[in-house]
């Protein structure tokens, strides 16, 4: 059997870049939410509220990342800048222990861990040339994989260190992986394959877009709204804006996937405070704090990662059945709705006055751990290759704006304070079932292209 081709060389400091960042960011977000309540005092639903609009902030940098990016620096020159303020967030948060040292440290991170996302994740695609197609869905899965393997060591260190050493050194801890992480892409510098920024675009999308708009109605019956614009922008401008819309079509119900995702750092490590948490291992008891069980959903993705790529699809694959992204995705969104409705019967069990263990929430973390392997790895390679080539920073910025949408619905339903306990998790169990649904029947309609290699790079 032929081995496999080999990544380019470049690829182990963009992937060890992405494990040393990934620790820094959720070995912060894993202590993140029980600092506000036991350390800030803030009541349980408000720091929910303060958590998902944090996530919700780091998913919006994105556009501002891919845009300068796109247009002006380059993705290279976006993470090494950015990187610092990255740092300087962490270094914020652990240095003055009050609500406003919070604000400020998050506002930084917030900057910089969204404005990088894009760009790194567009960058890895960057490094495969004519003919090394076929590497992206493999090279995503690695990436993936060492986001977890960041998440993994994180979530198991850094709520022991707050628990033993305090919040000054547990925060502190995860800006030294940024650090660490700012060294290892510069490191990497002389190897890259770079695709330059496109500079000011007359014909970018939102100009294309604005175009169309401007001119509704004038077109001929059965024609694309958008091809009106043909009259001031190119055939392939034009092209490319509806591939972006067709993109964004499909992106749209994403949005409550993240909605319900990202309570793992949430709602989840509330209702595992209310859980009984000893382990008694060869004669040692060790009480989990919290955080930590957000280790369960990295484990679990550690080990489905490779599952998946080699022995599950591949499997399906032989027997007939074509495994597509999109397929993939919308089976993901089905796999999601039981997480959450395995999290709400663990509540309302809880709400009867059962004792429970926390080892009763590792079925909905494996759940999870499903969904997230079929539905975000698989959407890190689609958003990839589905994009223009001038594009791809903006589109990833468009993927990740899923995110921001969703932790903001999170984060105005846990305001409102409408639905608690047991109707909570019911609740986003039925959007995500509705959102589901919905996705199937667009990836039903989508024309999936063939893969394509990154622009053209020097």
């Amino acid at each position: 059997m032929p081995s496999r081709p080999r990544f380019p060389p470049q690829i182990k400091f963009i992937a060890w870049n992405e494990a040393a960042e990934r620790f820094s960011y959720y070995g912060m977000t894993s202590i993140l939410t029980a600092h506000m309540v036991d350390g800030l005092f803030l009541s349980k639903s408000g720091a929910v509220t303060r958590y998902q609009v944090f996530v919700a902030a780091v998913y919006f940098a994105p556009l501002l990342g891919a845009f300068l990016a796109d247009r002006f620096l380059g993705r290279y020159r976006v993470v090494f800048w950015l990187s610092w303020g990255y740092v300087a967030g962490h270094a914020t948060i652990a240095a003055f222990e009050s609500i406003w040292g919070l604000y400020a440290g998050l506002l930084l991170i917030a900057l910089g861990a969204g404005g990088i996302k894009p760009c790194a994740s567009a960058f890895v695609g960057d490094q495969f040339g004519p003919g090394q197609e076929h590497q992206l869905e493999r090279v995503y899965g690695l990436y993936y994989w060492m986001i977890n393997l960041g998440s993994t060591a994180s979530t198991l260190a850094i709520p022991w260190l707050r628990t033993h050493y305090g919040p000054s050194v547990a925060f502190g801890v995860p800006g030294a992986f940024m650090a660490l992480a700012l060294g290892l892409w510069w490191l990497g510098r002389k190897h890259y394959r770079y695709a330059p920024p496109t500079g000011p675009n007359p014909h970018s999308f939102l100009h294309v877009l604005g175009r169309g708009v401007k001119r509704l109605g004038t077109g001929r019956p059965g024609q694309h709204w958008l091809d009106v614009a043909r009259d001031a922008h190119p055939a392939e401008a034009v092209e490319g804006a509806k591939a972006v819309l067709r993109i964004i079509g499909v992106f749209a119900p994403i949005a409550a996937f993240w909605a319900l995702f990202f309570q793992y750092g949430s709602s989840w490590t509330l209702q595992a405070e209310e859980m009984g948490r000893r382990l008694s291992l060869a004669g040692l008891d060790y009480v989990v704090p919290p955080g930590q069980v957000q280790t369960l959903d990295a484990l679990f993705v550690l080990a489905l990662v490779p599952l998946f790529g080699l022995v599950v699809y591949p499997a399906l694959e032989r027997r007939g059945l074509r495994i597509t992204p999109l397929r993939r995705m919308a089976a993901g969104m089905f796999v999601m709705v039981l997480a959450f409705a395995s999290t709400a019967a663990v509540e309302a069990a809880l709400r009867s006055g059962a004792q429970l263990h926390v080892a009763w929430q590792v079925p909905q973390y494996l759940l999870l751990a499903v969904a997230e392997v079929m539905v975000s790895v698989t959407a890190l390679e689609f958003a990839y290759t589905q994009a223009p080539a001038q594009m791809k920073s903006a589109i990833m910025g468009l993927w990740f704006l899923t995110f921001f949408v969703g932790n903001l619905l999170t984060g105005v339903v846990s305001a409102l304070n409408r639905f608690q306990g047991v109707a909570y998790f019911v609740f986003f169990a039925a959007l995500q079932l509705a959102a589901a649904v919905a996705f199937a029947l667009l990836a039903r309609w989508y024309p999936e292209r063939p893969p394509a290699a990154g622009p053209a790079a020097a």
